[in-house]
């Protein structure tokens, strides 16, 4: 250090252009046009870089393929039988013993209750003992005119005592009819404790143990008994649907019941013998719009047991035409708004665009398109929402994104192994 320099704390500044101009001999304001030329030159090469750009989103599409559509109408309902037959007590009476085996088939006149009949046969015992009585009584009313008779004639008795004699054969006779019945009634009630099948069929649960009082004060429920050879489906039909089957008959030039009925079970299933129609109501409900009607389906018997059950819930579908080349396409790839149907399609330079069609029925999962799609055309079924007007996708059918699928995750066990 120069021992003439005064010290300084902060140490030595910095050159300051006018010093670093005298040091590299370049001078100040070339040094401030150098920087911004700098300054330009880098932003204009981030503007011409721009954002990065993203890759088309991965589309699923399905080919439109023309097929043979069949005009079906489906009708949703409920199965019964032609003839439930409740078995009820018709005396008061304890149960006493339960002759069938729940869920079995019975015949008629098979036993199937009995109950107590003590009460019943002295009942009886009493009507017949009344029925002697009278009898005996008539029978002295018939000695007594016979023996009177002769002397009324001869005159020597009152002929009013013979006319006595005669309203008491009169009386005797009513006597025996009223204790006959009473007879009848009481082998009714007696016969009544033995409670027989009234027809032949399927029998259910019983409603009754042994020991229960039943009868009294009203008919109490002891089993069901159902006819299931021939089996009813019950449904409504809606107005359209009834005209649309109407014209169609029409068409034919045949009856409603001609059209053959197919049942589809609740599993999805379809019952292998087909059905038909057998009655639809005179008049429409105007509180729902729709038409009671029934369908006749001959029973299964299969395993032991009839296949088709009261109560159980089905669908009875009918095939109204069959129309060819017609447009099918997944009702997922059908967007509705407004009244208005639309559908994304992917053009041959894999450009999403909106398209208006118009909707014909629904065929199964299917939506029939009258017009607005041509057959080869490709119609975006999943990832609608990543699809924009005019811009571009990656249309994948559903093999390949199941087959994209399957890498992706094979992908990681290899990178592991």
């Amino acid at each position: 250090m120069n021992p003439e320099t005064p010290f300084n704390p902060a140490g030595p500044r910095p050159p300051t252009p006018d010093r670093l101009s005298r040091y590299i001999g370049v001078p100040s304001v070339l040094l401030a046009l150098l920087a911004m030329v700098t300054a330009i030159t880098t932003t204009s090469c981030k503007q011409r870089q721009g954002p990065t750009q993203l890759p088309a989103p991965v589309v699923q599409v399905a080919e439109v393929r023309t097929t043979n559509v069949p005009f079906t109408l489906e009708f949703i309902g409920q199965l019964d039988s032609p003839q439930n037959v409740e078995v009820r007590a018709r005396v008061e009476a304890f149960v006493d013993d339960v002759q069938f085996t729940e869920g079995t088939e019975v015949k008629v006149g098979d036993p199937l209750f009995l109950l107590d009949q003590k009460p019943f046969l002295e009942k009886l015992a009493a009507a017949n003992g009344s029925l002697a009585e009278a009898k005996a009584g008539l029978n002295k009313y018939e000695k007594d005119v016979a023996r009177l008779r002769p002397l009324a004639e001869k005159r020597a008795i009152p002929q009013q005592d013979l006319d006595n004699a005669l309203a008491s054969v009169e009386v005797g006779k009513a006597n025996v009819q009223s204790a006959e019945a009473r007879v009848e009634s009481a082998k009714l009630d007696l016969g009544y404790c033995e409670v027989k099948a009234p027809v032949s069929g399927l029998i259910g649960a019983k409603e009754v143990s042994i020991g229960t009082l039943v009868g009294k004060g009203q008919s109490t429920l002891l089993a069901t008994i159902s006819q299931l050879d021939t089996m009813w489906f019950h449904c409504a039909v809606s107005e359209v649907d009834y005209l649309r089957m109407e014209r169609r008959v029409q068409e034919r030039g045949n009856r409603a019941r001609d059209l053959p009925v197919t049942l589809i079970l609740a599993d999805g299933s379809e019952f292998s013998r087909p059905g038909r129609w057998v009655f639809l109501d005179r008049a429409a409900d105007p509180a729902t719009g729709t038409l009671r009607a029934r369908a006749e389906f001959p029973n299964l018997w299969e395993g032991g047991n009839w296949l088709l059950r009261p109560g159980m819930f089905a669908r009875a579908r009918i095939i109204l035409k069959i129309d060819r080349d017609f447009i099918l396409v997944p009702q997922r790839a059908v967007q509705e708004l407004q009244g208005r149907h639309l559908i994304w399609v992917v053009n041959p330079d894999s450009q999403a665009m909106q398209r208006l069609v118009k909707a014909g029925p629904r065929v199964g999962s299917d939506w029939v398109i009258e017009e607005g799609l041509k057959a080869g055309e490709q119609v975006i079924v999943e990832g609608v929402q990543k699809a924009r007007e005019g811009a571009p996708v990656q249309p994948m059918t559903a093999e390949q994104v199941a087959r994209a699928a399957a890498q992706a995750a094979a992908a990681p066990r290899s990178a592991k192994e």
